[in-house]
Protein backbone atom coordinates (compact mmCIF):
# COMPACT_ATOMS: atom_id res chain seq x y z
CA UNK A 1 0.00 0.00 0.00
CA UNK A 2 2.55 2.32 0.81
CA UNK A 3 4.63 1.54 -2.14
CA UNK A 4 1.18 2.52 -4.56
CA UNK A 5 0.75 5.76 -2.64
CA UNK A 6 4.43 6.59 -3.24
CA UNK A 7 4.47 6.04 -6.88
CA UNK A 8 1.35 7.72 -6.95
CA UNK A 9 3.08 11.11 -4.99
CA UNK A 10 5.56 10.59 -7.87
CA UNK A 11 4.02 10.65 -10.87
CA UNK A 12 1.66 13.60 -9.35
CA UNK A 13 4.97 15.90 -8.52
CA UNK A 14 5.90 14.85 -12.43
CA UNK A 15 2.80 15.81 -14.04
CA UNK A 16 3.01 19.05 -12.13
CA UNK A 17 6.56 19.51 -13.23
CA UNK A 18 8.20 19.74 -10.10
CA UNK A 19 12.07 20.38 -9.65
CA UNK A 20 14.28 16.77 -8.78
CA UNK A 21 15.18 18.17 -5.65
CA UNK A 22 11.80 18.15 -4.57
CA UNK A 23 11.00 15.15 -5.46
CA UNK A 24 13.76 13.56 -4.26
CA UNK A 25 13.42 15.09 -0.89
CA UNK A 26 9.61 13.64 -0.24
CA UNK A 27 10.63 10.34 -1.59
CA UNK A 28 13.42 10.36 0.86
CA UNK A 29 11.32 11.57 3.75
CA UNK A 30 8.38 9.04 2.52
CA UNK A 31 10.80 5.98 2.76
CA UNK A 32 12.45 7.07 5.95
CA UNK A 33 9.19 7.61 7.73
CA UNK A 34 7.11 4.02 6.60
CA UNK A 35 10.09 2.58 5.59
CA UNK A 36 12.46 2.64 8.32
CA UNK A 37 10.81 2.66 11.74
CA UNK A 38 9.14 6.26 11.53
CA UNK A 39 12.35 7.73 11.70
CA UNK A 40 12.67 10.62 9.38
CA UNK A 41 15.49 12.45 11.62
CA UNK A 42 17.37 9.83 10.41
CA UNK A 43 17.37 11.41 6.94
CA UNK A 44 19.19 14.74 8.38
CA UNK A 45 21.31 12.44 9.61
CA UNK A 46 22.20 10.87 6.42
CA UNK A 47 22.35 14.29 4.83
CA UNK A 48 24.36 15.81 7.00
CA UNK A 49 27.13 12.23 6.76
CA UNK A 50 26.94 12.36 3.07
CA UNK A 51 27.46 16.17 2.90
CA UNK A 52 30.79 16.09 5.02
CA UNK A 53 32.91 15.00 2.48
CA UNK A 54 36.27 16.16 1.25
CA UNK A 55 35.73 15.18 -2.28
CA UNK A 56 32.24 17.02 -2.85
CA UNK A 57 34.78 20.43 -2.22
CA UNK A 58 36.23 19.51 -5.50
CA UNK A 59 33.14 20.19 -7.60
CA UNK A 60 32.28 23.94 -6.72
CA UNK A 61 35.97 25.01 -7.07
CA UNK A 62 36.08 23.10 -10.53
CA UNK A 63 33.33 24.94 -11.61
CA UNK A 64 34.94 28.61 -10.29
CA UNK A 65 37.86 27.88 -11.59
CA UNK A 66 35.83 27.68 -15.45
CA UNK A 67 33.84 30.54 -14.59
CA UNK A 68 37.21 32.76 -13.61
CA UNK A 69 38.67 31.72 -16.84
CA UNK A 70 35.35 31.74 -19.10
CA UNK A 71 35.47 35.60 -17.73
CA UNK A 72 38.95 36.45 -18.13
CA UNK A 73 41.20 35.99 -20.91
CA UNK A 74 42.99 32.34 -20.07
CA UNK A 75 39.74 30.69 -22.60
CA UNK A 76 40.83 33.48 -25.73
CA UNK A 77 44.67 32.56 -25.47
CA UNK A 78 43.84 29.20 -25.40
CA UNK A 79 42.01 29.75 -28.63
CA UNK A 80 44.58 32.04 -30.39
CA UNK A 81 46.91 29.24 -29.93
CA UNK A 82 44.74 26.71 -31.66
CA UNK A 83 43.90 29.18 -34.24
CA UNK A 84 47.39 29.66 -35.16
CA UNK A 85 48.41 25.86 -35.47
CA UNK A 86 45.28 25.27 -37.96
CA UNK A 87 45.72 27.79 -40.48
CA UNK A 88 47.04 25.59 -43.09
CA UNK A 89 44.46 22.92 -42.69
CA UNK A 90 41.26 22.94 -44.91
CA UNK A 91 38.73 23.95 -42.00
CA UNK A 92 41.07 25.35 -39.99
CA UNK A 93 38.93 27.56 -37.65
CA UNK A 94 36.33 24.82 -37.09
CA UNK A 95 39.01 22.36 -36.18
CA UNK A 96 40.46 25.08 -33.62
CA UNK A 97 36.90 25.78 -32.50
CA UNK A 98 36.82 21.53 -31.53
CA UNK A 99 40.55 21.60 -29.96
CA UNK A 100 39.68 24.79 -28.17
CA UNK A 101 36.64 22.75 -26.41
CA UNK A 102 39.00 19.78 -25.45
CA UNK A 103 41.68 22.01 -24.34
CA UNK A 104 39.27 24.33 -22.22
CA UNK A 105 36.91 20.96 -21.30
CA UNK A 106 40.50 19.23 -19.74
CA UNK A 107 40.83 22.34 -17.65
CA UNK A 108 36.86 23.46 -16.70
CA UNK A 109 35.26 20.02 -16.50
CA UNK A 110 32.07 21.42 -16.91
CA UNK A 111 30.12 21.00 -20.22
CA UNK A 112 28.34 24.55 -20.21
CA UNK A 113 31.15 26.55 -19.14
CA UNK A 114 32.91 25.10 -22.28
CA UNK A 115 30.52 26.11 -24.54
CA UNK A 116 30.24 29.34 -23.49
CA UNK A 117 33.73 29.97 -23.04
CA UNK A 118 34.87 29.07 -26.27
CA UNK A 119 31.28 29.56 -28.46
CA UNK A 120 31.40 33.70 -27.14
CA UNK A 121 34.39 33.53 -29.46
CA UNK A 122 34.29 31.25 -32.03
CA UNK A 123 30.43 31.18 -32.70
CA UNK A 124 30.75 34.57 -34.50
CA UNK A 125 34.48 34.16 -35.71
CA UNK A 126 32.83 31.15 -37.94
CA UNK A 127 29.84 32.93 -38.93
CA UNK A 128 31.92 35.91 -40.19
CA UNK A 129 34.43 33.56 -41.71
CA UNK A 130 31.50 31.73 -43.71
CA UNK A 131 31.22 28.27 -42.40
CA UNK A 132 27.68 27.17 -41.98
CA UNK A 133 25.50 28.39 -39.42
CA UNK A 134 24.07 24.82 -38.59
CA UNK A 135 27.45 23.57 -38.55
CA UNK A 136 29.14 26.15 -36.32
CA UNK A 137 25.87 25.88 -33.83
CA UNK A 138 26.35 21.92 -33.73
CA UNK A 139 29.81 22.16 -33.39
CA UNK A 140 29.75 24.32 -30.33
CA UNK A 141 27.25 22.44 -28.37
CA UNK A 142 28.49 19.17 -29.04
CA UNK A 143 31.91 20.43 -28.37
CA UNK A 144 30.97 21.47 -25.09
CA UNK A 145 29.97 17.93 -23.97
CA UNK A 146 33.67 17.18 -24.21
CA UNK A 147 33.83 18.39 -20.72
CA UNK A 148 31.75 15.59 -19.46
CA UNK A 149 34.26 12.91 -20.22
CA UNK A 150 37.63 14.63 -20.78
CA UNK A 151 39.00 14.73 -17.07
CA UNK A 152 38.82 16.24 -14.86
CA UNK A 153 35.38 15.70 -15.12
CA UNK A 154 32.21 16.55 -12.61
CA UNK A 155 30.33 13.96 -13.75
CA UNK A 156 33.04 11.51 -13.25
CA UNK A 157 33.66 13.22 -9.61
CA UNK A 158 29.71 12.74 -9.02
CA UNK A 159 29.92 8.68 -9.80
CA UNK A 160 33.08 7.93 -7.97
CA UNK A 161 31.12 9.69 -4.97
CA UNK A 162 27.88 7.52 -5.42
CA UNK A 163 29.83 4.09 -6.01
CA UNK A 164 32.58 4.85 -4.21
CA UNK A 165 35.06 4.68 -6.98
CA UNK A 166 38.55 5.93 -7.24
CA UNK A 167 38.70 9.17 -8.89
CA UNK A 168 41.79 9.17 -9.99
CA UNK A 169 41.18 6.09 -11.56
CA UNK A 170 37.76 7.29 -13.77
CA UNK A 171 39.74 10.48 -14.93
CA UNK A 172 42.68 8.08 -15.82
CA UNK A 173 39.95 5.92 -17.52
CA UNK A 174 38.24 9.38 -19.14
CA UNK A 175 41.52 10.01 -21.55
CA UNK A 176 41.19 7.02 -24.09
CA UNK A 177 37.25 7.69 -24.32
CA UNK A 178 37.56 12.14 -24.32
CA UNK A 179 40.49 11.72 -26.94
CA UNK A 180 38.43 9.63 -29.19
CA UNK A 181 35.62 11.60 -28.86
CA UNK A 182 37.95 14.79 -29.86
CA UNK A 183 39.29 12.97 -33.12
CA UNK A 184 35.69 11.73 -34.35
CA UNK A 185 34.87 15.90 -33.85
CA UNK A 186 37.73 16.93 -35.17
CA UNK A 187 37.82 14.50 -38.47
CA UNK A 188 34.29 15.87 -38.95
CA UNK A 189 35.28 19.16 -38.71
CA UNK A 190 37.59 19.25 -41.70
CA UNK A 191 35.98 16.67 -43.76
CA UNK A 192 32.98 18.81 -43.81
CA UNK A 193 34.77 21.99 -44.56
CA UNK A 194 37.71 20.79 -47.04
CA UNK A 195 36.03 23.68 -49.45
CA UNK A 196 37.18 26.64 -47.14
CA UNK A 197 40.01 28.41 -48.03
CA UNK A 198 43.63 28.11 -46.09
CA UNK A 199 46.51 30.01 -45.39
CA UNK A 200 50.07 29.54 -44.97
CA UNK A 201 51.28 28.61 -41.56
CA UNK A 202 52.80 32.08 -40.25
CA UNK A 203 55.53 30.74 -37.08
CA UNK A 204 55.30 34.44 -36.25
CA UNK A 205 51.55 34.24 -35.44
CA UNK A 206 52.61 30.47 -33.71
CA UNK A 207 55.70 32.30 -31.42
CA UNK A 208 53.09 35.34 -29.95
CA UNK A 209 50.04 32.84 -29.40
CA UNK A 210 52.10 31.08 -27.63
CA UNK A 211 53.92 33.41 -25.51
CA UNK A 212 50.55 35.10 -24.66
CA UNK A 213 48.91 31.72 -23.65
CA UNK A 214 51.94 30.14 -22.20
CA UNK A 215 50.30 29.98 -18.27
CA UNK A 216 47.09 28.94 -20.28
CA UNK A 217 48.69 26.39 -21.16
CA UNK A 218 50.29 24.76 -18.26
CA UNK A 219 47.32 24.96 -16.59
CA UNK A 220 46.22 21.22 -17.64
CA UNK A 221 49.72 20.14 -17.01
CA UNK A 222 49.72 21.57 -13.44
CA UNK A 223 46.53 20.37 -12.47
CA UNK A 224 46.53 16.90 -14.01
CA UNK A 225 50.32 16.19 -14.08
CA UNK A 226 49.47 17.63 -10.01
CA UNK A 227 46.89 14.44 -9.57
CA UNK A 228 48.91 11.79 -11.56
CA UNK A 229 52.09 12.41 -9.99
CA UNK A 230 50.57 12.00 -6.40
CA UNK A 231 51.19 15.54 -5.76
CA UNK A 232 47.68 16.73 -5.17
CA UNK A 233 44.44 14.68 -4.65
CA UNK A 234 41.50 16.06 -6.97
CA UNK A 235 40.12 18.17 -4.59
CA UNK A 236 43.51 19.68 -3.82
CA UNK A 237 43.68 19.84 -7.39
CA UNK A 238 40.17 21.80 -7.66
CA UNK A 239 41.70 24.05 -5.50
CA UNK A 240 44.93 24.87 -7.09
CA UNK A 241 43.01 25.24 -10.54
CA UNK A 242 40.90 28.57 -9.05
CA UNK A 243 44.33 30.04 -7.41
CA UNK A 244 45.88 29.58 -10.31
CA UNK A 245 43.03 30.96 -12.62
CA UNK A 246 42.94 33.69 -10.14
CA UNK A 247 46.10 34.76 -10.07
CA UNK A 248 46.90 34.23 -13.72
CA UNK A 249 44.03 36.36 -14.97
CA UNK A 250 44.49 39.27 -11.69
CA UNK A 251 48.21 39.53 -11.92
CA UNK A 252 49.78 38.18 -14.54
CA UNK A 253 47.46 38.75 -17.69
CA UNK A 254 45.84 41.60 -15.88
CA UNK A 255 42.71 41.48 -17.95
CA UNK A 256 40.46 40.37 -15.34
CA UNK A 257 38.96 42.69 -12.64
CA UNK A 258 38.38 41.57 -8.55
CA UNK A 259 34.22 42.84 -9.41
CA UNK A 260 34.61 40.28 -12.22
CA UNK A 261 36.01 37.63 -10.28
CA UNK A 262 33.39 38.03 -7.58
CA UNK A 263 30.95 37.93 -10.73
CA UNK A 264 32.10 34.37 -11.25
CA UNK A 265 31.82 33.37 -7.78
CA UNK A 266 28.46 34.69 -7.49
CA UNK A 267 27.28 32.95 -10.53
CA UNK A 268 29.26 29.60 -9.47
CA UNK A 269 27.45 30.12 -5.81
CA UNK A 270 23.86 30.19 -7.70
CA UNK A 271 24.64 27.26 -9.75
CA UNK A 272 25.83 25.19 -6.77
CA UNK A 273 22.47 26.13 -4.73
CA UNK A 274 20.44 23.91 -6.65
CA UNK A 275 23.19 21.06 -7.10
CA UNK A 276 23.66 20.62 -3.39
CA UNK A 277 20.41 19.94 -2.40
CA UNK A 278 19.95 17.28 -4.97
CA UNK A 279 23.43 15.71 -4.27
CA UNK A 280 22.39 15.70 -0.36
CA UNK A 281 19.02 14.10 -1.03
CA UNK A 282 20.56 11.57 -3.22
CA UNK A 283 23.00 10.41 -1.06
CA UNK A 284 20.89 10.05 1.66
CA UNK A 285 18.81 8.17 -0.26
CA UNK A 286 21.74 5.84 -1.13
CA UNK A 287 22.38 5.05 2.21
CA UNK A 288 18.82 4.16 2.67
CA UNK A 289 18.82 1.38 -0.15
CA UNK A 290 21.83 0.35 1.03
CA UNK A 291 20.71 -0.44 4.30
CA UNK A 292 17.58 -1.92 2.82
CA UNK A 293 19.35 -4.13 0.28
CA UNK A 294 17.81 -2.56 -2.82
CA UNK A 295 20.98 -3.12 -4.66
CA UNK A 296 21.13 -6.74 -3.69
CA UNK A 297 17.76 -7.83 -4.50
CA UNK A 298 18.21 -5.65 -8.08
CA UNK A 299 20.51 -7.79 -8.79
CA UNK A 300 19.00 -11.11 -8.02
CA UNK A 301 16.00 -9.96 -10.15
CA UNK A 302 18.11 -8.69 -12.71
CA UNK A 303 20.21 -11.88 -12.83
CA UNK A 304 17.27 -14.34 -12.68
CA UNK A 305 15.79 -12.87 -16.08
CA UNK A 306 18.99 -11.65 -17.92
CA UNK A 307 21.60 -13.99 -17.99
CA UNK A 308 23.97 -12.58 -20.23
CA UNK A 309 26.06 -9.12 -19.80
CA UNK A 310 24.94 -8.07 -23.47
CA UNK A 311 21.97 -8.19 -22.84
CA UNK A 312 22.10 -6.71 -19.68
CA UNK A 313 24.43 -3.96 -21.56
CA UNK A 314 21.86 -2.98 -24.48
CA UNK A 315 18.80 -2.80 -22.04
CA UNK A 316 21.12 -0.29 -19.55
CA UNK A 317 22.26 1.45 -22.35
CA UNK A 318 18.89 2.06 -24.20
CA UNK A 319 17.64 2.67 -20.20
CA UNK A 320 20.47 5.63 -19.98
CA UNK A 321 19.92 7.05 -23.20
CA UNK A 322 16.20 7.59 -22.20
CA UNK A 323 16.83 9.10 -18.91
CA UNK A 324 19.67 11.58 -20.66
CA UNK A 325 16.69 12.81 -22.44
CA UNK A 326 14.70 13.76 -19.07
CA UNK A 327 16.81 13.93 -16.54
CA UNK A 328 19.99 16.46 -15.73
CA UNK A 329 23.20 14.50 -15.98
CA UNK A 330 24.13 15.17 -11.91
CA UNK A 331 20.81 13.59 -10.79
CA UNK A 332 20.89 10.33 -12.99
CA UNK A 333 24.10 9.74 -11.72
CA UNK A 334 23.26 9.74 -8.41
CA UNK A 335 19.99 7.96 -8.69
CA UNK A 336 20.98 4.98 -10.90
CA UNK A 337 25.06 4.40 -10.42
CA UNK A 338 24.36 2.74 -6.83
CA UNK A 339 21.68 0.92 -8.14
CA UNK A 340 23.35 0.04 -11.49
CA UNK A 341 27.06 -0.76 -10.39
CA UNK A 342 26.92 -3.69 -8.63
CA UNK A 343 24.51 -5.37 -11.48
CA UNK A 344 27.32 -4.42 -13.34
CA UNK A 345 30.00 -6.04 -11.45
CA UNK A 346 28.07 -8.96 -10.83
CA UNK A 347 28.51 -9.68 -14.79
CA UNK A 348 31.58 -8.90 -14.42
CA UNK A 349 32.01 -5.34 -15.72
CA UNK A 350 34.28 -3.84 -14.59
CA UNK A 351 33.34 -0.25 -12.55
CA UNK A 352 35.35 1.65 -13.96
CA UNK A 353 34.53 0.88 -17.20
CA UNK A 354 30.79 0.89 -16.52
CA UNK A 355 31.09 4.55 -15.27
CA UNK A 356 32.75 5.80 -18.29
CA UNK A 357 29.93 3.65 -20.63
CA UNK A 358 27.07 5.65 -18.27
CA UNK A 359 29.00 9.24 -18.30
CA UNK A 360 29.07 8.49 -22.38
CA UNK A 361 25.60 7.80 -22.20
CA UNK A 362 24.21 10.65 -20.46
CA UNK A 363 26.52 12.81 -22.07
CA UNK A 364 24.51 12.50 -25.28
CA UNK A 365 21.56 13.82 -23.21
CA UNK A 366 23.36 16.66 -23.30
CA UNK A 367 22.11 17.43 -27.02
CA UNK A 368 18.57 15.67 -26.90
CA UNK A 369 15.32 17.21 -26.44
CA UNK A 370 13.29 18.01 -24.42
CA UNK A 371 15.76 18.78 -21.62
CA UNK A 372 19.10 18.89 -23.57
CA UNK A 373 21.35 21.71 -21.31
CA UNK A 374 23.34 22.00 -23.85
CA UNK A 375 20.78 22.88 -26.65
CA UNK A 376 19.12 24.89 -24.25
CA UNK A 377 21.82 26.83 -23.13
CA UNK A 378 22.80 27.28 -26.88
CA UNK A 379 19.20 28.95 -28.00
CA UNK A 380 19.78 31.25 -25.54
CA UNK A 381 23.74 32.35 -25.96
CA UNK A 382 23.43 32.18 -29.81
CA UNK A 383 19.86 33.39 -30.13
CA UNK A 384 18.63 30.58 -32.40
CA UNK A 385 15.57 28.18 -32.76
CA UNK A 386 15.74 25.56 -30.22
CA UNK A 387 14.66 22.66 -32.82
CA UNK A 388 17.32 23.91 -35.12
CA UNK A 389 20.03 23.53 -32.91
CA UNK A 390 18.56 20.13 -32.30
CA UNK A 391 19.04 19.83 -36.28
CA UNK A 392 22.29 20.58 -36.48
CA UNK A 393 23.83 18.63 -33.36
CA UNK A 394 21.98 15.14 -34.97
CA UNK A 395 25.75 14.23 -36.93
CA UNK A 396 27.68 14.75 -33.68
CA UNK A 397 24.87 12.50 -31.56
CA UNK A 398 25.67 9.88 -34.50
CA UNK A 399 29.81 10.21 -33.62
CA UNK A 400 29.05 10.17 -29.75
CA UNK A 401 27.11 6.70 -30.49
CA UNK A 402 29.67 5.64 -32.56
CA UNK A 403 31.91 5.85 -29.98
CA UNK A 404 29.72 4.69 -27.38
CA UNK A 405 29.65 1.57 -29.18
CA UNK A 406 33.58 1.51 -29.65
CA UNK A 407 34.48 2.29 -26.00
CA UNK A 408 31.54 -0.85 -24.59
CA UNK A 409 33.42 -3.19 -26.97
CA UNK A 410 36.73 -1.89 -26.29
CA UNK A 411 37.18 -1.56 -23.11
CA UNK A 412 41.01 -1.34 -23.26
CA UNK A 413 39.84 2.09 -24.58
CA UNK A 414 38.79 3.52 -21.40
CA UNK A 415 40.96 1.21 -18.61
CA UNK A 416 44.45 0.88 -20.96
CA UNK A 417 45.87 3.71 -18.36
CA UNK A 418 44.33 2.66 -15.41
CA UNK A 419 45.26 -0.91 -14.70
Amino acid sequence: METAILALVVGLLLLLRQPIFVILGIVAFYLYVFFDDGRPEYLVYDVWYNSNSEVLVSIPLFILAGAIMAKGSIAARLIDIMKALTRPIPGGLALATILSCGVFAAIAGSSVVTMLAVGSIMYPALIQAGYRKDFALGALAAGGTLGIVIPPSIPLILYGIATETSIADLFLAGFGPGALLLSLFAGYAVLTNLDRPRTPLDGTEIAAALKRGVFALFMPVLILGGIYSGLFTPTEAAAVAVIYALLIETAVHREMSWRQALDAITETSTLLGGLFVVLATALSLNVFMTYAQVPTQLVEVIQANITDKWAFMIATNLLLLLVGCFMDIGSAILILAPLLTPVAESFGIDKVHFGIVMIMNLEIGYLTPPLGLNIIVAMTAFREDFWRICKAVLPFIGLMLVALAAVILVPEIALFAVK
